[in-house]
């Protein structure tokens, strides 16, 4: 195995359209800071590469949307995503963007390289263009009407209704969203990188020599070049981008496959001028964390990319992780389905770790996992709380009591003392062999093993017990305690920054490197500790209550959004239309009708008489909200009695999609008997 200098870590530009939510999160951020953070414990020299994917067709068509420039949405969600990474404490080294000088730079010169190289190949081909608007269209431009389902706000590449994947040459009547015209075909020529040239050297150098990956990248890198790779266009038709540096390509900017990941190696420039050690020397151990949707990307054409331009280094993993789901449905950005850093790190001030600890604990690492609010309580508050919080607090609580917060020395150890020291050493190990196999899930759970550890240490001890007849013995007991609590600040250091630097804070030390982990007398005896606080709360469950229905209320305004419109009812002929005599009028008073929920006794002024109608409206309009409202009726409806009351007449009320009822109301004042025509 390779004896790395140092490590590069790279981890998926977030799109800057939108906000960063937990699935970000829990796929590449947090599992990239723990590496990151245990790296650096262990002295060595890390560069942690972050920063925000600015160009492509979602951008301008958000942009086109809101009546703004490209550039109003990147600067916006550039800053919300800086930001809330900075608060929740992902510790980049840098966090930059690719609308920068400096990345528009380096990506022009990559490409010239390949370009000057012979490295691509041009080919000519008809796409669709907008006459009007003088462009060619993204793909993302068109709409027509799926061929597979029948929807008709399809896209050129995906049917949003049934999900299939499609061409816009698929679409049934396309129009061109920008102009709503129907778009012609017009020959465009662009540069591509032919994958298929690469094949050979991907199976070795992936399938001989990875096979240490994870089975998912693995799996999936396999399929791809089992299935034979093709060329890939690097270039395309827009006017937001970075331009193609080639006189012959005005109008064509770099596809945005292709500038991403380039954007690595421009925010290292960013970083130092030593960025050539980090990128070319085969010294430098790479690895890049993503989502398992980033897979080909990352592994076959980005690498492709490299080998390609010949002085770049290889990334030695690629720990994707899969994806994670939100109270048993998929995070969506588009259907507001997710849990936004940004609001959770209003609506939970000082619980940054503890999302961590939950995304860490919960991390979809093999398989698809699922985030529920309840989960995220319980392991609070029987984890976090209940072991870690609970033995540190019992450990500084007694310290405070017996000693005034001074270390006592440590007298004679028992066989259960130096097992439960030694102890330490052994859950170290199995901490960094899950950490250097990418399973921080499990390094998490060793790691929470050390406070179980010292909660049953303490608590088969007993020493406010003890203390009654062996004080000495007590002093033993509380000097092997706090030494586990120092640990744990080590050990957890990774996983929950913010409350470890807090329990440093009790403790009075300093922060120390993970090769001090399992040393048995981190606190000296004497050592003063400070008076110490809770390290984490208890969540009660009125505040999950609140934010499962804010997703409830998400779920609502979804249902309503995308809820189908009832198809007509057959045919009626004009004569029994016209036998109908509905009026405007007006509600003139109103009560409940008794033992009922549903329904509301309304007396209405018709304009031809005052009459009693019984309606079904009661759970959406109590009677004083009612009294004075304008409403349409048909008069000449047969009376019916219903609950003792002869209902005379029946109200016109709408049913919007959410099942409420809205009343069908004159726009302008009408006279009270007014035909509806």
């Amino acid at each position: 195995m390779t004896d790395f200098k140092r490590t590069l870590i790279t981890s998926a530009l977030p799109y800057a359209n939108g906000p960063v939510h937990i699935g970000h999160l829990a796929g590449v951020y947090v599992p990239a800071d723990i590496y990151a953070r245990y790296l650096r414990m262990n002295g060595q020299e890390v560069a942690f590469i972050g920063g925000s994917d600015e160009h492509g067709v979602p951008i301008t068509l958000k942009a086109k949307n809101e009546g703004v420039t490209p550039q109003d949405i990147v600067d916006k969600y550039h800053g919300m995503i800086k930001d809330s990474f900075e608060q929740f404490g992902i510790s980049f080294d840098i966090y930059s963007r690719t609308s920068s000088p400096v990345h528009h730079q380096t990506a022009s010169a990559f490409f010239t390289k390949l370009y000057e190289s012979g490295k691509f190949i041009e080919k000519t081909s008809e796409q669709y263009y907008d006459a009007e608007n003088k462009q060619f269209l993204a793909d993302r431009y068109i709409t027509g009407t799926c061929p597979k389902c029948g929807f008709e706000r399809a896209y050129g590449d995906q049917c949003e209704s049934c999900g299939s994947a499609l061409s816009p040459n698929e679409l049934i009547n396309p129009k061109s969203m920008i102009s709503g015209n129907t778009p012609e075909l017009k020959e465009t020529k662009h540069w591509y990188l032919p994958l298929e040239q690469y094949e050979g050297w991907l199976k070795e150098w992936i399938l001989e020599g990875h096979k240490e990956w994870k089975s998912n990248v693995y799996g999936q890198c396999k399929s791809w070049i089992d299935g034979g790779l093709q060329p890939r266009a690097v270039t395309r038709d827009l006017n937001w981008g970075v331009p193609v540096p080639l006189d012959e390509a005005e109008g064509k900017v770099l596809y945005v496959w292709f500038d991403a990941p380039i954007g690595y190696i421009s925010a290292t420039k960013e970083l130092t001028p030593e960025w050539e050690k980090w990128w070319k020397d085969p010294e430098t151990k790479m690895v890049h964390f993503i989502g398992k949707d980033n897979i080909v990307f990352h592994c076959i054409i980005f690498p492709a990319m490299l080998k390609a331009e010949g002085s770049f280094i290889l990334p030695e993993n690629v720990p994707a992780n899969e994806f994670l789901n939100l109270e048993g449905d998929k995070i969506s950005t588009s259907r507001n389905w997710a849990v936004w850093l940004h609001e959770y790190l209003e609506e939970f001030p000082g619980k940054e770790d503890v999302l961590k600890y939950v995304l860490t604990a919960n991390a979809p690492e093999t398989k698809d996992n699922d985030f529920t609010w309840k989960d995220y309580q319980a392991r609070n508050n029987n984890e976090l709380v209940a072991v870690l919080g609970n033995f540190v607090n019992r450990a500084l609580v007694l310290t405070q009591k017996y000693y005034d917060g001074k270390v006592p020395a440590a007298g004679e150890l028992t066989e259960t003392d130096r097992l439960a020291l030694a102890e330490i050493s052994v859950i170290k190990a199995e901490v960094e062999k899950s950490i250097s196999q990418y399973r921080f899930r499990e390094a998490l759970k060793y790691a929470m093993d050390l406070a179980r550890l010292g909660n049953k240490y303490l608590a088969d001890a007993e020493p406010w017990k003890v203390v009654k007849t062996d004080p000495k013995r007590v002093e033993t007991i509380m000097n092997v305690c706090l030494q586990i609590t120092a640990n744990l600040t080590i050990i957890f250091a990774p996983f929950l920054p913010f409350s470890m630097d807090k329990l440093r804070v009790f403790l009075n030390m300093d922060e120390l490197n993970w090769s001090n982990l399992g040393r048995t007398n981190l606190l000296p005896a004497g050592h003063q500790t400070n008076t110490p606080e809770l390290l984490f709360e208890k969540i009660e469950d009125e505040v999950i209550e609140k934010q499962v229905n804010k997703l409830l209320a998400t779920k609502k305004a979804n249902e309503v959004a995308n809820a189908q419109v009832a198809p007509a009812k057959e045919n009626c002929t004009f004569d029994d239309f016209n036998k109908m005599d509905i009026r405007t009028g007006t509600i003139l008073e109103a009560e409940r009708v008794p033992k009922t929920k549903k329904l509301l006794k309304l007396t209405i002024d018709t304009g031809i008489d005052k009459r009693t109608v019984v309606s079904g409206i009661a759970e959406y309009y109590s009677p004083e909200e009612v009294v004075g409202q304008k409403v349409s009726i048909l008069v000449n409806l047969e009376p019916k009695e219903l609950k003792g009351i002869q209902s005379q007449g029946m109200i016109l009320m709408a049913q919007d999609a959410d099942g409420s009822l809205k009343f069908v109301t004159p726009v302008a004042p009408v006279k009270n008997g007014s035909e509806i025509k």
